[in-house]
């Protein structure tokens, strides 16, 4: 997500000019192919969980419809339980035969500001964080995923950093400086009162708290162990959500409208079948 938006950001800094066209046009390939492949194998809801539970295997063609062999048995008993009805995500990483279905607060959120989401996503992604809220913002905003890697497994892909034990720092801990993300995503999708509620959950203790860097344990009712106080980005986080809420036209200069020239690709190439696609474009 954030590498898509360096990509929007790079073009909109480039002039129009005979020497910048091959530039340009690459740049948009890239976009094209990109806001493509995300959007179509990244994103899971019910409905793409269903199918996904009931995936074939060993299916090697154009035409497949399991492209990256993945084994209905990697779907995460968690996850079964926890997808609500209404509401999806873009998940973690995607290779072939693997799938991590963590949710990630920041990739999700800037899909949205960065547009890389459709507007049904971006919606969706909205309903799931309130559906989720007693898991995703708890009692202070915001966990950075979810859910934490326990036993063995965090012990195994963290190398036991003793920070990242089970909801706590990048493993489920809760950070308060993603308040301004969800508060742009918020304000873009006219759904204010998402953020405003967030923030109106940390304002019960954040000062009180002296400002941490990130809390622990799965409801957020702790201070990080190894968190640090009066954190500049933990105030900033607030501070921007706050004036944002205040004045939400300022949000424009900080998000994306979908892009004409992409949502057109997108839809040529859909109508001329996804081989297009996959001749065509290298993520």
């Amino acid at each position: 997500a954030l590498f898509y938006s360096a990509l929007l950001c790079a073009r909109e800094m480039l002039t129009p000019e005979d020497g910048s066209a091959d530039l340009i046009r690459a740049l948009n390939n890239r976009l094209i192919a990109l806001s493509f492949h995300i959007r179509e194998y990244y994103w899971v809801d019910m409905q793409k969980l269903n199918e996904i539970y009931r995936y074939k295997t060993e299916e090697y063609s154009y035409d497949a419809v399991n492209k990256f062999n993945i084994y209905p048995d990697q779907v995460s008993p968690w996850l079964v339980e926890w997808i609500p009805p209404k509401g999806g995500y873009f998940i973690g990483n995607l290779q072939p035969a693997h799938m991590d279905f963590r949710f990630f607060s920041l990739g999700n959120l800037w899909s949205i500001v960065s547009s890389l989401a459709t507007t049904h996503q971006s919606h969706a992604i909205l309903d799931l964080i309130e559906s989720k809220w007693s898991d995703l913002v708890a009692e202070m905003p915001l966990k950075i995923c979810y859910p934490a890697l326990e036993n063995q497994e965090w012990k195994i892909i963290t190398g036991s950093d003793p920070k990242n034990t089970p909801w706590s720092y990048h493993n489920g801990g809760s950070w308060p400086t993603l308040l301004w993300q969800l508060t742009v995503a918020s304000i873009k999708m006219n759904r204010p009162e998402i953020a405003a509620k967030a923030v109106e959950v940390a304002e019960r203790r954040i000062a009180i708290d002296k400002w941490p860097e990130y809390y622990d344990t799965k409801r957020a009712r702790f201070i990080g162990k190894q968190s640090r106080l009066y954190q500049t980005w933990s105030i900033a986080g607030y501070l921007v959500a706050k004036q944002l809420l205040d004045k939400p036209d300022a949000a424009r200069i900080l998000s994306n409208d979908e892009d004409s020239e992409i949502l057109n690709a997108l839809s040529t190439n859909r109508k001329r079948g996804k081989k297009v696609l996959k001749k065509t474009f290298i993520v």
